[in-house]
């Protein structure tokens, strides 16, 4: 089990007119897609436009470390943008990539939150492979809290 839980069982992305979004527990990822040909001198900006066009304006949904983030230009039509959560829990599922802007729909949500549970349960029990389990019950929030158990 050497990949990434998210390639072992895929993610749960959100669309929105211009570009796509997902998360895992860590990282949220945005894929933009920019115009042919645009070259990585151009400028980009978090509250700002690529050549006339709007990336990103506004409050992200929740907070991400401004110095672990990254931006990179693949192909000359597509910006990856990956933002490092701040807090880095199943508890934690962006709902929306901003504040007021761009919210998953309920489906979307939902199966946002039952994958990161399920990373979440990956992460715990590192010798089991959680990446084609399916999940019901209480998963909302990261799931029931088992932290205070005796082992």
């Amino acid at each position: 089990m050497s990949a990434p839980f998210e390639e072992r069982s895929g993610v749960v992305p959100c669309g929105t007119p211009w570009d796509q979004w997902y998360q895992t527990l860590e990282e949220v990822f945005i894929e933009v897609q920019v115009p042919p040909g645009t070259c990585a001198r151009c400028r980009c900006h978090l509250q700002s436009r690529l050549g006339g066009r709007e990336i990103l304006q506004g409050k992200l949904f929740d907070s991400a470390t401004a110095d672990e983030g990254t931006w990179t230009l693949e192909d000359r039509k597509m910006v990856h943008i990956v933002l490092t959560k701040t807090k880095r829990d199943a508890a934690n599922c962006w709902t929306s990539r901003l504040e007021s802007e761009y919210a998953a729909d309920p489906w979307v949500q939902d199966q946002m939150q039952r994958k990161l549970t399920l990373e979440r349960f990956q992460k715990e029990n590192p010798g089991f492979d959680f990446s084609g389990a399916e999940i019901s019950g209480n998963y909302t929030k990261g799931g029931p809290d088992f932290s205070n158990l005796e082992k």
